[in-house]
């Protein structure tokens, strides 16, 4: 007697199938990645200019730290706007401020390392700026990411955390140079 296969069990409705869930998360990681070089461009090319002589605060952890925590930090957001948007959630304002961190993100070693050699302590205020709207938008995030996937709320955590902890260094920059 031949053997019938079994049907294969129907997606949830609106739920994207595993090929398209993997493409999704390979771009959010791609772009995640896109603006982490982005963002490394202008730090690997002051690194040893004006920032190296510059004042530093007492708590500034060594530079391989950066490179290494920002890495982890964007695959986490990556991640996290996968697991909402798997959901339906990524869409309106929610998907703004997903772009708009990336963008600010990549603003900030602009404004912070690019820009000082023209426009001094201005440049560092700027940059200060920057990553507070930065911060502020994490939070945003962390609010609307939360309430649909919790596990994405929370890899948003890490992030804002080390914004708050990056922005004391920028004001200390500010503020002494």
């Amino acid at each position: 007697m031949p053997v019938i296969p079994e049907p294969r069990p129907a997606l949830a409705a609106g739920v994207p199938g595993a090929r398209s869930q993997g493409i999704a998360l390979a771009g959010f990681l791609g772009l995640s990645a896109l603006a982490w070089v982005l963002a490394s461009v202008p730090i690997i090319l002051n690194s040893n200019g004006w920032y190296a002589t510059s004042l530093k605060a007492p708590w500034m952890p060594p530079s391989w730290m950066f490179r290494t925590t920002w890495m982890v930090l964007y695959a986490g957001v990556a991640v996290a706007a996968w697991l909402v948007w798997r959901k339906g959630g990524l869409t309106g304002g929610t998907l703004v401020g997903y772009a708009a961190q990336l963008l600010l993100n990549t603003m900030w070693p602009v404004a912070f390392f690019a820009l000082y050699p023209m426009l001094g302590a201005v440049a560092l205020w700027s940059a200060f700026a920057v990553i507070c709207a930065l911060t502020a938008t994490l939070g945003f995030l962390i609010l609307k990411f939360g309430p649909v996937d919790a596990a994405a709320g929370y890899l948003v955590l890490p992030y804002f955390s080390w914004l708050v902890f990056s922005a004391s260094l920028n004001l200390y920059s500010a503020i002494h140079n």
